[in-house]
């Protein structure tokens, strides 16, 4: 069910993950989530948000001014 407008329409599909530090942009593209039909809501599993926080706080490390990932290498 989606958590913004409560309508159970939701299809698996990716997304584009976009995360500013400091001064720097990090993208994760190709990103498993579900996506509400009604809305365009995108969620993401409790497992799908654990990968990206630790591809988030890997990249924080070796920071660019833009760093793109893509999840499916990355994951």
């Amino acid at each position: 069910m989606c958590n913004f407008c409560f309508d159970d329409n939701k299809i698996k599909t990716k997304t584009t993950f976009t995360v500013e530090y400091k001064d720097c942009i990090i993208v994760i593209k190709n990103v498993p989530c579900l996506e509400c039909q009604m809305c365009g809501e995108i969620t993401f599993t409790d497992d799908v948000s654990a990968k990206l926080e630790k591809i988030v706080e890997t990249a924080k490390k070796i920071m660019q001014e833009i760093s793109v990932i893509d999840y499916t290498k990355a994951a």
